[in-house]
């Protein structure tokens, strides 16, 4: 699949009501995660590795270890001035990631991550305003 065709259907896909339903219904295992830091540590490691096997998955999926980042952060009580509904909508943005059933199935050559972008800029899109701050307060921080 050529780069112009995965940017065409990212766009499509991120307005799509499949994806904000799934979003929607990984909200309850997102709270759960929130409530078990041992949980969660585990989801994000497997987060982590998912990521690091998909070979072009920066270009497409480049904001997913500032989320990663930013929960880590947050579980820790080292960042906690982001809503609730925003953290919560990441981690939905990130159990979809990492969940085998997707719309499109990752299995599929060059196409497979697809909806999983679409999801990321989507929840980015939701919560772009507390990223940013996320990320200012990193640089402030160090």
């Amino acid at each position: 699949m050529k780069e112009k065709e995965i940017k065409k259907k990212i766009e499509e896909l991120k307005d799509d009501e499949k994806i904000s339903k799934q979003i929607d219904k990984n909200k309850s295992k997102a709270e759960d995660l929130l409530n078990d830091k041992k949980k969660m540590e585990h989801f994000l490691e497997r987060l982590e590795r998912k990521l690091s096997k998909i070979p072009f998955a920066g270009k497409y999926l480049s904001d997913v270890p500032v989320f990663i980042s930013l929960v880590k952060s947050y579980v820790d009580k080292e960042y906690t001035e982001i809503p609730i509904g925003s953290i919560i909508a990441i981690i939905s943005g990130l159990i979809y990631l990492l969940s085998p059933i997707d719309i499109i199935p990752d299995v599929v050559p060059g196409f497979g991550i697809v909806d999983d972008a679409a999801v990321i800029a989507l929840v980015y899109r939701l919560v772009h305003d507390d990223i940013e701050e996320y990320k200012l307060w990193k640089i402030k921080i160090k």
